[in-house]
């Protein structure tokens, strides 16, 4: 028997006998086969390609090139002192400003961001974690300057804290008040911003880190426990926040595995909604996702061979029920996008979608006895995990212990020993190796620092110094108690405070997250 990367063993011929009773048609409860009834030929999904480099303005003209060339949504990829919440002369920020991503330190660089892209119109994802409350305030600011309500902005933010702690890094403070940060966003979404997506429950990262298939289901809807059960416990309803919940997940290489992964979330998350919370709202109960094909695959050698890859990768996410997608550019694992690279991925998503034919029918691959006996495997799999999470005090406290990082750590360093092997074959770097091929490389702006240095320079010349320090107090204030964070730290960011101001006085409040296991 062949295996796949969650160990599953596979079978050369698989029959009717290998699995049980066909699962309802697509929109039916509990959604293992999609979850509207039409899928793609009512709605095609979100091409919602991953961009941001250097400064806002260049972002900006990246964007907009995009969406003329048929991209359906934004999505944002900001640095990593944005991401840190540091301001961009902080420091700790040398270095890194505009390098991974864009730099936002104030609400006029998000406006630069989103200039002539009306916001009325075109939803926006933005990949923040432990600022994500901040980047949404920022947005919902600039669409007030646009004269969008509140009410009509759509998009998502990731906000997925826990994640961080197990796979990726980009924390600022401990867990139990990065999950306040959350609810008080889904709580502070649910009044003002009410078709926003609250959070991307993230299972990609997971998956990043080295995660098996298996592995990021469970670890990715243990995470969607925790954040329920504290919303639960802030006092919200069930059905005021669960549909705004939204999941990011990977497509990795294995491609019937990824299929199954997705139909076997959706089935998993159904049967949580309804059964362990009691929602009512079917909406409730649907689990959306967005998919990204998988980074960790890229290869330095051989770079072309990475349109390949992300060309399976991305029929895996669609065959298997997106909401939205974004496919990599094959240059990746050299650096950000060409402007080349961007656009070949966006038309590999856009031959699928009209070229392939695989959108005609809603779960194509529905009945085959290997997807089913594939998701089968991986729910149980994935159930066994969530209970071992559970036994061990839920997902906020196996992260604590280092229990979730400890796994993903053995999983990671079993491939790597099995792609040294030469047993797990990669294409162009263990087997059949050679001329690696020269493909141009994107470099970012170096004199964005600099240019960021003097915006924060007049933007504090300028401002109300007194409003803004008021301000400022006001989100101390909210922070060592209950109230709702967003308010205040909403008007700190209308007098012109910075992401690292605001961030500055939650460090002050709450600390830094050190992690006490080192794996």
């Amino acid at each position: 028997m062949q295996s796949t990367q969650s160990e599953h063993e596979t079978k050369l011929i698989y029959r009717a006998d290998d699995v049980g009773a066909p699962p309802p048609d697509p929109g039916q409860f509990p959604y293992t086969r999609g979850i509207y009834p039409t899928m793609y030929r009512g709605r095609l999904w979100t091409m919602r390609q991953y961009a941001g480099f250097s400064s806002a303005r260049e972002t900006n003209e990246r964007f907009r090139f995009l969406l003329k060339q048929g991209q359906m949504g934004l999505s944002v990829a900001f640095d990593l002192p944005t991401q840190l919440g540091l301001d961009s002369d902080d420091p700790r920020a040398e270095g890194e400003v505009g390098k991974v991503g864009v730099a936002i330190d104030t609400v006029e660089d998000m406006a630069v961001l989103l200039d002539s892209i009306p916001l009325d119109k075109v939803s926006t994802s933005m990949t923040i974690n432990a600022p994500a409350a901040i980047l949404l305030l920022m947005y919902e600011l600039v669409g007030e300057r646009q004269g969008v309500p509140s009410a009509e902005l759509t998009g998502t933010i990731q906000n997925d804290i826990l994640k961080e702690y197990s796979a990726r890094g980009t924390y600022i403070f401990p867990p139990r008040p990065s999950m306040r940060l959350v609810t008080d966003t889904f709580a502070y979404c649910e009044q003002h911003i009410p078709k926003w997506n609250t959070i991307s429950i993230s299972g990609y990262h997971i998956r990043e880190a080295g995660s098996t298939a298996a592995q990021e289901l469970a670890f990715t809807l243990a995470d969607g426990i925790a954040y329920v059960e504290a919303a639960l416990s802030a006092g919200l309803n069930i059905d005021d926040f669960a549909p705004r919940l939204s999941f990011f997940f990977n497509a990795h290489s294995n491609f019937f595995e990824e299929i199954a992964k997705f139909r076997a979330a959706r089935r998993m998350w159904a049967q949580l909604m309804r059964d362990r919370w009691h929602a009512r709202d079917p909406r409730s109960w649907q689990l959306r996702f967005h998919t990204q094909t998988a980074g960790s695959t890229l290869t330095s050698q051989q770079p072309i061979n990475n349109v390949v890859r992300t060309t399976i990768e991305a029929l895996a996410a669609v065959l298997g029920g997106t909401q939205s997608l974004h496919t990599n550019g094959f240059d990746e694992a050299l650096g950000l996008p060409t402007t080349e690279a961007a656009t070949l991925a966006l038309r590999t998503q856009q031959i699928i979608a009209y070229e392939s034919g695989v959108v005609d029918v809603a779960d194509p691959l529905g009945g085959s006895y290997l997807v089913e006996a594939l998701t089968d495997q991986l729910e149980r799999q994935a159930q066994t995990l969530i209970e071992q999470i559970s036994e061990a005090g839920g997902a906020v406290k196996a992260l604590e212990d280092g229990m979730i990082q400890g796994m993903i750590a053995d999983a990671a360093y079993e491939v790597q020993q099995q792609i040294e092997a030469g047993t797990q074959v990669i294409v162009g770097v263990n087997r059949w190796g050679g001329d690696v091929a020269s493909v141009p490389v994107f470099v970012p702006n170096e004199a964005v620092a600099q240019d960021q240095h003097a915006a924060l320079e007049r933007s504090r010349a300028q401002r109300d110094a007194a409003a803004v320090d008021a301000a400022l107090e006001d989100v101390r204030r909210a922070a060592d108690g209950s109230a709702n964070l967003l308010l205040p730290m909403r008007e700190a960011l209308r007098c012109q405070a910075s992401i690292g101001e605001v961030c500055g006085v939650l460090r002050q409040a709450w600390g830094e997250y050190h992690p006490a296991v080192a794996i």
